[in-house]
């Protein structure tokens, strides 16, 4: 493992789920082009996380997109952080930005943003959106491609 890659303590590791966002240790490795600004982005079609009063289960489809500057995210690690919220009581504004300032507190991107488009509760989804500021100059940044809630229409 190179020296850039030495404090990484999941990849390539056998590692037990964690249990709650609290626990999950979300990690990054240096930018490897730092001379250029492009966008990442991570989808979780699958996330899910409990009601806090009720604790039935919530499902999200989240879209992360960010520039990064000097850092970026180790992807199994944020798979292992987005799993952590399977078992933490959360509405989903918090659990939303939850995920964005963990990425955003980590890596310091130039730009972030998280679209977060949850399943209906009650009959009625909530979209919670999110972003650090305006995008950088020049760099693409596409449609998150997820389509409002429509139910059976």
């Amino acid at each position: 493992m190179t020296e850039s890659y030495a404090g990484l303590t999941q990849l390539g590791q056998h590692i037990t789920a964690p249990q709650s966002p609290d626990e999950a240790k979300l990690e990054r490795v240096p930018n490897p082009r730092t001379d250029e600004k492009y966008l990442v982005r991570f989808a979780a079609p699958e996330f899910t996380s409990l009601c806090p009063l009720t604790g039935q289960p919530d499902f999200a489809h989240l879209v992360i997109d960010y520039v990064p500057d000097q850092w970026i995210v180790e992807s199994k690690s944020l798979k292992l952080f987005l799993g952590s919220f399977r078992n933490h009581g959360s509405f989903h504004e918090a659990c939303s930005m939850l995920v964005a300032s963990r990425i955003r507190d980590l890596t310091q991107p130039h730009w972030l943003r998280i679209g977060a488009y949850w399943y209906p509760r009650g009959g009625i989804p909530i979209d919670v959106f999110w972003q650090t500021g305006t995008p950088p100059e020049g760099v693409w940044i596409p449609d998150q491609g997820v389509a409002p809630y429509r139910g059976r229409g």
